[in-house]
């Protein structure tokens, strides 16, 4: 790290540090002066090494799981094989480009933006001679190291990183997160999965699809254990019938011998050796990266920069967005804090607030899977009256062209204002079905509206979300 304690501080209107949400500037801040900071990829997360390029390699496995099981139609098909090289390319190809050209347009065609490559660090001066002055970022490291930023203003959207489980030499031995499973040289014949979350479901299906051998570990004994506990059961009964599970234990050590990993478990002391490791077990705020705590920011226990419903932080000034700072970790909820803050930011005599009543989010995997809304057991907790509509895809005429046995939706409503309270669905298309069920809870539509009063093609899928409705409002009082 460079010395900057000497360099002035150069002043601007706004400084924004992650260029993923927070390169969403409004053009109603042309005239600002703004610093977009950014330490790794350009574009964030989302685009780089989540949510876009994972779902462009879970389509063609999930092509290939249905080429490998269509017999159940009277299909007489199989797969036959992956070409990994050709599938990561075609993601990459397309991605790496509109990184490349989204950080030469915030380098040289935004005039009143200027991109600085590094790591944004607060230091605990300010600017001027007053207590009160500006606050001031340090570039600790990149091509920008040593410059110093200050402003009355900032956006911090500088997202999460994964973590890594106390397992005995994992910090000896070849492995991956998810910001580098994707780029993988060689498709690995056997791969190691530590976790049980959204990360692993989807790329556990992904080189399971495409025909790796996968091995399993979780510390629970259930995936997807922040679900609803009956999507969480199904979904971990199916998904384990094509993978090796060892639920609720981890390795206890790993080393690396030769090319390959060994994993060994208390389990007859028994060893599974892989080629690739994958460490899928949560992510961090990388607030303690900006070092947030040297100019006062409040932080949760686990590291989330606090924020009130106008995502300003305890210090006036400086707001927050994303992964930094909510435990959703999903793009279309950072997007929307990202609009707000930059509102607020500009208006702050007339601010806007995030509506979280109807933040859903799915997981793309096989069996896929949708939520929105509390759970069965959240609402319980919370003692509130309501009901469940349930409806299995095998009791509609779609479900029976799919020939399904496990998919099912559930609505909870609430026994008296009708109101929907939450909304899972396990199965094909659950990601799109589930998508009236979160416009009727944003808008405040009653279940028995959005039931009766709302036409549904037929035959057609969205017939499950229908018929979960329908048996929901026959168990309403009154």
């Amino acid at each position: 790290m460079k010395t900057t304690a000497t360099a002035t501080a150069e002043p601007f209107d706004l400084v924004v540090v992650g260029s993923g949400s927070g390169n969403s500037i409004p053009e109603y801040l042309a005239d600002w002066r703004i610093a977009l900071v950014e330490r790794g990829t350009f574009g964030g997360t989302c685009l780089n090494v989540g949510c876009i390029p994972s779902k462009m390699f879970v389509l063609p496995a999930d092509v290939a799981h249905q080429a490998a099981h269509s017999s159940h139609l009277g299909l007489d098909t199989s797969f036959n094989g992956a070409d990994w090289g050709a599938i990561r390319d075609r993601v990459f190809g397309r991605i790496d480009p509109i990184t490349a050209g989204g950080e030469e347009y915030r380098a040289t065609g935004t005039p009143n933006v200027t991109l600085v490559r590094g790591t944004a660090v607060f230091e605990s001066q300010r600017s001027g001679a007053q207590s009160d002055g500006d606050l001031v970022v340090s570039i600790a490291d990149g091509p920008d190291a040593g410059r110093r930023l200050s402003a009355p203003r900032y956006l911090l959207a500088a997202g999460a990183r994964p973590t890594e489980p106390e397992v005995p030499g994992l910090g000896s031995v070849r492995h991956h997160t998810s910001d580098t499973i994707m780029r993988l040289d060689r498709f690995p014949k056997r791969l190691g999965v530590l976790g049980g979350g959204f990360i692993a479901a989807e790329m556990g299906h992904v080189f399971s699809g495409l025909g790796a051998e996968v091995h399993l570990f979780t510390r629970s004994g259930r995936m997807l254990r922040a679900f609803d506990t009956e999507i969480s059961e199904r979904f971990t009964a199916v998904f384990t019938e094509r993978v090796h599970s060892h639920l609720g234990t981890m390795p206890t050590g790993v080393e690396q011998r030769g090319e390959t990993i060994v994993l060994h478990t208390d389990v007859l002391s028994a060893e599974i050796v892989v080629d690739e490791l994958l460490v899928a077990t949560g992510r961090q705020p990388n607030s303690d990266v900006l070092r947030v705590d040297a100019v006062g920011i409040a932080t949760h226990a686990d590291g989330r920069v606090k924020v009130d419903d106008t995502q300003a932080t305890s210090v006036p000034g400086v707001y927050a967005i994303g992964d930094l700072s909510n435990d959703y970790q999903l793009k279309h909820l950072a997007n929307a804090e990202a609009k707000v803050a930059f509102w607020n930011l500009a208006h702050p005599d007339d601010p806007r607030s995030v509506d979280y009543r109807a933040v859903p989010s799915a997981v793309f995997s096989h069996p896929q899977v949708a939520t929105v809304g509390l759970t069965e057991q959240q609402a319980t907790d919370k003692g509130l009256a309501f009901v469940v509509g349930r409806r299995d895809f095998g009791g509609t005429a779609y479900g029976w062209a799919l020939e399904d046995s496990t998919s099912f939706a559930k609505v909870l409503v609430d026994s008296q204002s009708r109101r929907i309270l939450g909304a899972h669905v396990l199965g094909p298309q659950a990601s799109s079905l589930i998508q009236p069920l979160i416009q009727a809870m944003q808008f405040g539509q009653r279940a028995d509206e959005l039931a009766d009063r709302v036409f549904y093609i037929h035959p057609a899928l969205t017939e499950v979300v229908e018929n979960a409705l329908l048996d929901a409002v026959e168990q309403l009082p009154g």
